[in-house]
């Protein structure tokens, strides 16, 4: 992470949503993902330009998500053509066929840094209703255990929602089994299919802010909440009176570049539009894809400008 960032002249992390086709179906979907990909996405010179203006801004991390990101056959070669400029990048894919150990190894070999792969519940039961197709699961956890053997940091992405939140602690422990380096938990924002959820109450969010916490303690992997910036407060209340208590072992914060990847952990601040920005499969650059006002497109402008 670079100390002196100012999100009015860049943003820490960019997220490009390379398509919005996939073959999952998932209960939350954001972007209402479906199976076929639109005419309209980005072309490959558009993403190369895309990823000059990266490069040129020098955020510290690109997200190249979807969809299924794995559904644009040029994806390798965005890769590529990213890793080779200097842009870190970090990719996720749905856990379909389409991720198998070949394509791992493929995206490695073309200097993907890190791979970021969902897993929404303990069992494939749990995982594989949220996510509405059969073997999702299966192919998550291998997904994570070929990029480790392929020496590739691997990070899992969860959201809580009614849906797995009394199964919170089976996940913890089967996630305490894997080697990851992140695990990333996102609180539902209802919009596209996420919209029918019912949200968690506000004492259930404090319910998980204490799994959350205990688990950070242990270090096993880092932590890292979306849409739950209440979440610092929590840590500060807790911290305060672990300390009031003698028990004074810090909390990991790892808020620098990982060591192993070169993936930096957000600052602290960071919300939509301010130090996020996140690219539309049409080349429209949002505050964050929760918050769809439109600042331009990169078609028209460079995102430095924009």
């Amino acid at each position: 992470m670079q100390p002196g960032l100012d999100f009015n002249e860049r943003p820490f992390i960019v997220i490009w949503e390379t398509t919005q086709a996939c073959d999952l179906a998932c209960v939350h979907c954001r972007a209402c993902a479906q199976p076929v990909r639109s005419a309209l996405e980005l072309t490959t010179d558009e993403a190369r330009r895309l990823i000059d203006d990266i490069a040129a801004l020098k955020a510290p991390v690109f997200v190249l998500t979807g969809g299924d990101p794995l559904k644009r056959p040029d994806i390798f070669e965005i890769v590529e053509y990213g890793s080779t400029n200097g842009v870190r990048i970090s990719l996720t894919p749905s856990a379909t066929p389409l991720l198998t150990r070949d394509a791992i190894a493929r995206l490695k070999g073309c200097g993907l840094a890190r791979l970021a792969v969902s897993l929404d519940g303990p069992t494939a039961e749990i995982h594989d209703a949220f996510r509405r197709v059969p073997g999702s699961y299966d192919w998550t956890l291998r997904s994570v255990r070929w990029a480790r053997e392929l020496a590739l940091p691997a990070q899992i992405n969860t959201t809580i929602t009614r849906h797995n939140l009394q199964h919170l602690d089976a996940m913890i422990a089967l996630l305490e089994q894997l080697d990851i380096v992140l695990w990333s938990v996102f609180f539902l924002v209802p919009t596209g299919r996420g919209s029918a959820i019912d949200l968690i109450s506000a004492d259930e969010f404090e319910q998980v802010f204490e799994k959350l916490y205990q688990t950070a303690k242990r270090g096993r992997f880092d932590i890292k909440s979306t849409e739950a910036q209440h979440y610092r407060r929590f840590r500060l209340q807790r911290r305060t009176e672990d300390k009031r208590k003698g028990n004074i072992r810090p909390l990991p914060l790892r808020l620098g570049l990982s060591t192993t990847d070169g993936i930096g952990r957000a600052p602290r601040g960071i919300n939509d539009g301010k130090g996020f920005v996140f690219v539309s499969h049409l080349g429209e650059v949002f505050p964050s894809g929760f918050l769809p006002i439109s600042a331009g497109n990169v078609r028209n402008q460079s995102l430095a400008d924009l």
